[in-house]
């Protein structure tokens, strides 16, 4: 008697994996840096909260869209949101938010390169392979 295959679970793409970590990883900055705003009194307590909670949430909000038809133009969208939200804060803290928004501008950049390239990888592989474990026929 023969046991049978173990079930193989489909592998999730990278490129959405990856941008979604990325976006959540900006929500979280964003909100810290909205407390941080909101401690030093740098502008009126809704408009810290306004700009901040808002981008944070519509942050974590568009990765749940990358996954959709134009999800990844909200998340390029919100980048520049995110690299305008630094430039205008007080000169007190606007150099080191405006470094923080372009490094995740590049992350997110290298989360689409480095994700669709991981994803066309897989897609090659399981076409040569298609029936080892993992492969595109055993899916």
């Amino acid at each position: 008697m023969t046991s049978p295959a173990p079930a193989v679970r489909r592998k999730r793409p990278a490129k959405p994996q990856f941008t979604q970590t990325i976006l959540v990883l900006e929500a979280c900055c964003v909100l810290f840096a909205t407390l941080v705003a909101y401690g030093l009194r740098v502008a009126p307590a809704p408009v810290v909260w306004g700009v901040g909670g808002g981008l944070a949430l519509l942050l974590v909000l568009a990765s749940g869209l990358v996954t959709r038809r134009g999800g990844y133009l909200v998340g390029w969208v919100l980048q520049g949101w995110l690299v305008a939200a630094a430039i205008v804060l007080p000169a007190v803290a606007r150099d080191i938010a405006v470094l923080v928004a372009l490094v995740f501008v590049g992350l997110w950049v290298a989360a689409l390169r480095i994700g669709g390239r991981i994803d066309r990888e897989r897609a090659e592989y399981d076409a040569a392979h298609p029936f080892e474990p993992g492969g595109a026929a055993a899916a």
